[in-house]
């Protein structure tokens, strides 16, 4: 989900960039037709590209600001026991790995590890074994 956010975010990012390009450019037409002398016409031209340069860096921040939002999300998910294994409450939560076996942390009363399968203390006529 993070990374949908973020490629929105961008999106809505890239478009910005590109209506301040296409207003910095009608700036210069408008500029350009007041300036007299070629002088002042390069001089309208090096603001355009400046501003288009601003756009751009804008761009690229506000890039690495979605991707450091993703990356937090990220961080924030495993940390708070989203994540693949969280052995600060003492279980893995991925699913495999431990297969069976139940790992506590070191203040518990419980062995290290107790069996968790499910046949574990059935006789051997049992009907579900």
């Amino acid at each position: 989900m993070h990374s949908v956010k973020e490629k929105l975010s961008n999106v809505a990012s890239t478009t910005k960039e590109h209506a301040k390009i296409s207003k910095a450019k009608v700036d210069e037409k408008a500029e350009n037709v007041r300036a007299r002398t070629k002088e002042e016409k390069k001089l309208v031209t090096e603001r355009r590209k400046a501003k288009e340069a601003e756009a751009k860096m804008e761009l690229h921040q506000d890039k690495a600001e979605h991707k450091a939002e993703k990356l937090d999300a990220r961080h924030n998910r495993v940390i708070h026991g989203h994540g693949h294994n969280d052995t600060a409450k003492g279980h893995n939560t991925q699913g495999h790995g431990l297969h069976g076996h139940h790992t506590t942390t070191a203040g518990s009363k419980l062995p290290a590890t107790t069996a968790t399968h499910p046949a574990a203390g059935h006789t051997t006529g049992s009907k579900y074994l």
